[in-house]
């Protein structure tokens, strides 16, 4: 009987052994079919899957070949965060006043507002809404007896200093929701909307319906032509941080599903001094000077004074709330503040560069290659960063193993089954993450494919990993 037990558990091992021997070479002839692909003729194409319990490669070509890795780098950005920061890390925005509250309500002074980088202020996707916020600090402002203000709201965006988009974004990212740069003061996810409406024929100007919420202290010079049906949105904005005149070029096509376009914030701080100055007016209490910045502040030779006393503080979701966003959603503008935050902790200048490096170190002292990890940003939008495939499923393999990798793989998205992180830029596209397919196996998975031609990309990827299934 025993020996019949022992036959049968042989054979079952076997079974499996052969079936994941079977997977495997199914893998390798499904990327091979990739490799010879005519989308993939001039393209470099990545594969390594590893044994999601021992580490051990089971699969890799071109492993060891650096890649723009479009938004896959936020897997490494969120691991090194929840590295360092703790996933109960949480931002805090203070509201403070200078100067001194008269008996009857006059303050002689200025509200400041201090930012620590919180990209979550005033975001809907949280408790920490806008009207929310701002009826939090009108309410302090109120608690404290002040009635007027002689001096105005100061944003200061001091923290993360004045360079707010890394070095290597595209022009023609920045402007657009998606390439909103960082701010020592974040505001809104760093972005406002113009509603459009395309004109009756092709060629037709484009109407702005409206800015939400109106924002009339830039200006809008609107290029845009009305596209043929089915063209949808091919528009872009060109608004560089900082300044005030935005021009909104490309087609924005007849019959379109939405409403409008999400455009980055040139400067975030000022929006939300200016934010709360409007709401305290319509209040009846009004500020003698117009809402400024410590940065504009700087720049016209004022002294920023000091503070007199804290009067609220708002505190921001926890890392794995943030996180879960940042990783479903793929938010740059988290990956860029998340990396500046990381150095900051370290006690270096919170500046990308300095995030990359301190990032680039922390892998290397757990032995991934540092030459493998070439990080120019944190969130991948970037052309120029290079990573390898091989040192990414390294780092999701290692991860496992730490106390809030739960909170990392639930807020992985779902693609092809699979918990994946995707990752897409001009000719650009990766997955990065984790399966566990019918029997059981566990798998880390990385693919990255740069230089390929045409469109429908990914069902090929997907293609090579249903294998794996």
């Amino acid at each position: 009987m025993q020996f019949r037990i022992f036959l049968l558990a042989l054979f079952t091992f076997v079974s499996g052994v052969g079936s994941a021997q079977n997977r495997i070479q199914n893998l390798e002839k499904a990327f091979n079919n990739l490799l010879a692909d005519d989308q993939a003729k001039h393209a470099i194409t990545s594969l390594c899957v590893l044994d999601a319990n021992t580490g051990k490669v089971l699969f890799a070509k071109n492993e060891q070949v650096g890649l723009a890795t479009a938004s896959t780098l936020k897997t490494i950005t969120a691991a090194t965060a929840f590295s360092i920061l703790g996933k109960d890390f949480q931002f805090q925005t203070t509201l403070a006043y200078t100067g001194n509250i008269t008996a009857d309500g006059i303050l002689k002074g200025n509200l400041i507002i201090v930012g620590s980088g919180d990209p979550t202020l005033g975001s809907w996707r949280y408790q920490n809404k806008e009207n929310a916020v701002l009826t939090q600090w009108v309410s302090a402002i109120k608690s404290v007896g002040i009635k007027k203000i002689e001096g105005s709201i100061i944003g200061d965006d001091r923290i993360f200093g004045t360079q707010t988009t890394p070095e290597g974004w595209v022009w023609q990212d920045i402007g657009n929701y998606y390439g909103a740069g960082t701010s020592g003061l974040a505001w809104r996810e760093n972005q406002f909307d113009i509603h459009l409406r395309p004109g009756a024929s092709i060629g037709n100007e484009v109407r702005i319906v409206k800015t939400v919420p109106e924002t009339t202290y830039l200006e809008i010079q609107n290029e845009l032509k009305t596209g043929a049906s089915g063209t949808g949105d091919r528009s872009y904005a060109f608004l560089p941080p900082y300044a005030n005149v935005a021009y909104l070029r490309g087609t924005w096509g007849i019959g379109i599903g939405k409403t409008g376009i999400s455009v980055a914030l040139p400067d975030p701080a000022f929006d939300c001094a200016y934010r709360l100055q409007d709401t305290l007016k319509r209040l009846g209490i009004a500020a003698t000077q117009p809402a400024t910045t410590t940065r504009l502040m700087d720049l016209n030779k004022q002294s920023i004074p000091a503070i007199t006393a804290k009067i609220n503080t708002v505190s921001s979701p926890n890392l794995s709330e943030i996180v879960y966003w940042f990783l479903k959603k793929s938010i740059n503008l988290y990956g860029e503040t998340l990396l500046k935050t990381i150095a900051l902790k370290s006690g270096k200048l919170a500046t990308t560069a300095k995030g990359a490096e301190t990032e680039i170190n922390f892998w290397a002292a757990k032995g991934i290659d540092r030459s493998a990890l070439n990080i120019l940003d944190g969130s991948g939008l970037s052309p120029g960063d290079r990573i390898t495939t091989a040192a990414m499923a390294d780092v999701l393999y290692q991860i496992q193993k730490e106390s809030w990798f739960s909170d990392f793989y639930k807020a992985l998205p779902d693609y092809n089954g699979m918990k994946i992180k995707s990752g897409t830029i001009n000719d650009v596209s990766a997955f990065a993450g984790y399966h566990t397919n019918a029997a059981g196996n566990k798998y880390v998975v990385v693919i990255n494919i740069n230089n390929y031609s045409g469109s429908g990309i990914n069902k090929k990827l997907f293609r090579v990993l249903d294998e794996l299934k």
